[in-house]
């Protein structure tokens, strides 16, 4: 790995999701943009919900959770058949590859809700609920109740497609650069469902991709990198 890969995959990614996280956070940001975009003060009441629940529920939540298990089902059943199945060989490595990051990164990112303890938006006072808002790094009250609402983990869903650029990149790299993109737009499409219904405010969603992407990187060094340096 030479020093313009680590720049464009690593440094220049770390930087970049680190500034807008310090700048959604100093500036206090996530309420602000959840008023102003989604949540109306005057109803009470998020896009995403009430006559907005098709497209940010049962569009882009429900429709979108069994997307991405659906092609983590046939990543799976791509790498199983390629022992029996000849023609599958070729495929076994990229196969495995996306379903384990799609596995990995989704899980990992799950399981830090339940450390996290921070609230939903739609649990929020000003917000339809009844908690105060309590940064990500405040301290919040011993007496209230645990939260699990941070990162985004239907978010990591949609942003685990990056697997797909880390499995073609060194094959296809075109290919692997418009793959990126689409995942890169899956994902913020179901960050703004999830936002528009008070699941999440937009630094979850940025922390989610942010995971996602270097657990994804991690992998693909681990297992996919040194095999393809070592067939060049």
């Amino acid at each position: 790995m030479n020093n313009s890969w680590l720049r464009a995959h690593l440094w220049a990614p770390l930087l970049t999701f680190s500034v807008v996280f310090a700048v959604l956070e100093l500036w206090v940001l996530d309420p602000v943009i959840a008023r102003a975009w989604y949540f109306d003060g005057t109803s009470a009441r998020w896009a995403g919900a009430g006559a907005g629940a098709w497209w940010a529920h049962d569009l882009l939540h429900t429709g979108g959770r069994w997307l991405v298990r659906g092609i983590a089902a046939a990543a799976i059943s791509t790498w199983a058949l390629s022992f029996a199945v000849s023609r599958l060989q070729p495929w076994r490595r990229i196969a495995g590859f996306i379903a384990l990051a799609i596995v990995v990164s989704t899980t990992l990112v799950g399981a830090l809700k339940g450390v996290t303890n921070v609230d939903c938006p739609w649990d929020l006072a000003g917000f339809g609920g009844t908690q105060p808002y309590v940064p990500l790094f405040g301290d919040r009250p011993d007496f209230l109740p645990r939260a699990k609402c941070f990162p985004g983990a239907h978010s990591s869903s949609g942003f685990a497609l990056i697997c797909f650029y880390f499995a073609l990149r060194d094959r296809h790299a075109r290919l692997a650069r418009w793959a990126l993109a689409v995942a890169v737009c899956i994902g913020m499409a179901f960050s703004i469902g999830q936002e528009a219904r008070g699941a999440h405010f937009v630094s979850h969603d940025l922390v989610s991709a942010a995971l996602v992407w270097f657990i994804q990187l991690a992998l693909y060094v681990w297992l996919m990198r040194p095999r393809m340096v070592a067939a060049a």
